[in-house]
């Protein structure tokens, strides 16, 4: 039908033709619409095909292609000696990725073997670098500590005179000052011996900052035995008290002219106030040495010179060394510990040589280890997963609105140094003149003297306007470590070695293991909001719920064969470790969106995800029965098998069953 409306007053008319009456554009119409219609359905047709070459393209052809590099082979061969497959993972995940421990042991025992082994290899081939005349004393030094033939040859006689100049030795039937009849008092000879020998017999004495505002350096003092850590864990605080206070509540000591001896040129009097981890612990400390004095005086004399002999023992002869490995024999036969393993020579000199002469190797192990590509590669891990985290935190179910802006405010300004600090890159050359030092004429007078230019440096370390000591970390080191008042993390270089990242490791590694480290990290800068009362603001009811819920979960598992832990001494750790799987797995997950092309290990039969898991694992791979009674941290296999269980991916990726171990029937939801 047609129509045809005509002009002029508007009146229309129309009639109809026929198909044989239709002009020839009309037809010329019809077939372009067909034409277009059959052009549309080819173009759909290609790109439908172009659509499926390139899925198969992306998910196939390029999907998680193994690394053949060698230092992928390298920690293949790792990830194989200290598997064992044979092993179900949803069961045990420990024996899965660790069960053949005791062949390949700690890998951050290996790592910090071979960083000493990368230290010494500097320390021998003293013509590869060019050194400052008081830099040169760092070889000397271990070229003294490595030449025993000189250290046999002077035997006990340097020892006998440094008993000499503390009041003798009981046991050796000369207990006077040489020249004198008269035995040194109990506290002249604790004072030399905690000011010249860096000997503490009975109680711990340094300088670090508090760790509330304004941050200033203190003298505290802990146990012998206990870190400011372990006391934090176990709900004990630091008390502030003063010098006067403290030698009322412990009077067996001169605590003033002790800490004076000790801490100068610090100008310490009586108000002076100092941090105490464990005051009941000095208070019984007191009253014991108090009885000790009146009775069996030469019995104390015998436990301090006997406890820096022991000290002093890597300076001596050979015969210290063995008498030194028979009484940890004999510890261990007694208390059913193994005894202290005997590392070789060169081993204990370059650990000497690093604490005495940090300043100079720290610049020269840090131009052989970090390179650039390893710094940025590190960087954009670290970036992904403290983003990942401020990202995560607005899920935290018991943060109130004004805790979760201050802490994602804080992650925001966070600082992070990775690998060297601007000391170890642009160290001051006036600590490396070590004018102080003096090398010889016995080993042992070269030890003490470089005890004491340590001292001195520390020191006077602390009395600089802005102390960068509040975050200075050995570059070999393998701890992380947190400066509150400044806010500033370090990653010490030492860490970011293979295996536990390389820049040429597939993804699911580095976040796997640097990764989950670097969350842990982070985490731990929160650990005041899990304290009871640390965030009053918070859903406290959700808090308590989520931290019963964890240390239940926690305690469901059976505890390693020969020992035993406090679940409520290793909350906070069990919170960090939990927390930083979900948000390291989190910030792989996010990096896999953005960038394809994950590489996996060939050999070990796992998804770039399972591999994820097993390199989580993989840094808490040790013997479960070397753990310390004092330790902070669940046992190894815990601490791999409570944050598995409570990750419904690692069920999911592994395929648990339903009752399985590790695939229980709730979750823990803290961070």
């Amino acid at each position: 039908m047609w129509t045809e409306q005509a002009s002029g007053s508007g009146t229309g008319r129309r009639r109809e033709r026929s198909p044989e009456e239709e002009p020839p554009t009309a037809q010329y119409g019809w077939w372009q619409k067909t034409l277009r219609a059959l052009k549309t359905l080819l173009l759909f047709s290609i790109i439908l095909g172009l659509s499926l070459l390139l899925w198969g393209y992306v998910f196939q052809g390029c999907g998680p292609s193994p690394c053949k590099t060698s230092v992928c082979q390298d920690i293949l061969d790792l990830y194989l000696a200290s598997g064992n497959t044979s092993v179900a993972p949803c069961t045990d995940f420990f024996s899965f990725a660790c069960g053949n421990i005791n062949r390949t042991g700690s890998p951050f025992q290996a790592l910090a073997e071979e960083n000493r082994r990368l230290v010494r290899r500097i320390l021998e081939t003293p013509g590869s670098w060019h050194l400052a005349p008081g830099e040169e004393k760092a070889f000397g030094f271990y070229n003294s500590c490595m030449n025993t033939d000189a250290i046999e040859a002077a035997g006990a006689g340097p020892l006998r005179q440094v008993i000499e100049e503390l009041g003798g030795w009981p046991i050796s039937g000369n207990w006077t000052v040489s020249g004198n009849s008269t035995p040194l008092d109990f506290n002249q000879t604790l004072s030399l011996l905690m000011s010249q020998y860096g000997h503490f017999p009975f109680f711990r004495a340094y300088l670090q900052p508090l760790p509330t505002p304004p941050y200033l350096p203190v003298i505290q003092l802990n146990q012998m035995l206990k870190s400011g850590e372990q006391q934090r864990a176990q709900g004990k605080v630091f008390k502030m008290v003063t010098i006067d206070q403290l030698q009322r509540v412990a009077p067996a000591i001169d605590w003033l002219s002790c800490l004076q001896a000790t801490f100068a040129p610090m100008s310490l009097s009586p108000s002076y106030r100092v941090a105490v981890h464990d005051l009941e612990y000095l208070k019984n400390m007191s009253q014991l040495l108090e009885k000790q004095l009146l009775k069996h005086r030469d019995f104390l004399q015998s436990h301090m010179i006997f406890g820096l002999v022991r000290t002093l023992s890597p300076a001596l002869d050979s015969q210290f060394q063995e008498a030194q490995r028979l009484l940890s024999q004999k510890v261990g036969e007694l208390t059913g510990r193994p005894p202290m393993p005997v590392h070789p020579r060169w081993m204990m000199c370059v650990e000497k040589t690093e604490a005495f002469f940090e300043p100079t190797l720290a610049a020269l192990f840090i131009q052989e280890t970090f390179r650039p590509s390893t710094h940025s590669a590190a960087m954009e891990l670290f970036t992904t997963i403290k983003d990942t985290l401020i990202s995560h935190l607005p899920t935290v179910p018991w943060m109130d609105g004004e805790t979760r802006a201050e802490a994602q405010d804080k992650l925001t300004q966070l600082q992070v140094k990775m690998g060297p600090s601007e000391w170890a890159l642009k160290p001051d050359p006036a600590r490396q003149e070590y004018d102080d030092v003096q090398l010889g004429p016995s080993f042992l007078q070269t030890f003490l003297s470089c005890v004491r230019s340590r001292q001195a440096r520390v020191i006077q370390g602390f009395l600089q306007p802005f102390s960068s000591h509040r975050w200075q970390v050995p570059p070999w080191g393998l701890k992380a470590s947190y400066s509150i008042p400044d806010n500033v993390m370090v990653f010490p270089a030492g860490l970011l070695q293979p295996p536990f990242f390389h820049p040429g490791y597939p993804r699911a590694v580095n976040f796997g293991a640097a990764g989950s480290i670097m969350a842990r990290e982070l985490l731990h800068i929160f650990d005041q909001l899990l304290l009871p009362g640390g965030c009053p603001a918070c859903d406290t009811r959700a808090l308590q719920k989520a931290l019963l819920c964890l240390e239940r979960l926690y305690a469901a598992f059976p505890s390693p064969r020969g020992t035993s832990f406090d679940v409520s001494h290793t909350l906070l750790e069990d919170a960090a470790d939990a927390g930083a799987l979900a948000i390291a797995l989190k910030a792989y997950k996010k990096r896999l969106v953005l960038f394809r092309g994950e590489t996996i290990l060939p050999g070990l039969d796992l998804s770039p995800r399972q591999l994820f898991f097993r390199s989580y694992a993989q840094v808490m791979c040790r013997d479960p029965s070397t753990q310390d009674p004092q330790d902070i941290h669940s046992p190894p296999t815990l601490r791999v098998h409570g944050p598995l269980s409570n990750s419904p991916a690692f069920t999911r990726h592994f395929r648990c069953p339903q009752g399985a171990l590790l695939n229980p029937s709730s979750r823990c939801q803290l961070w």
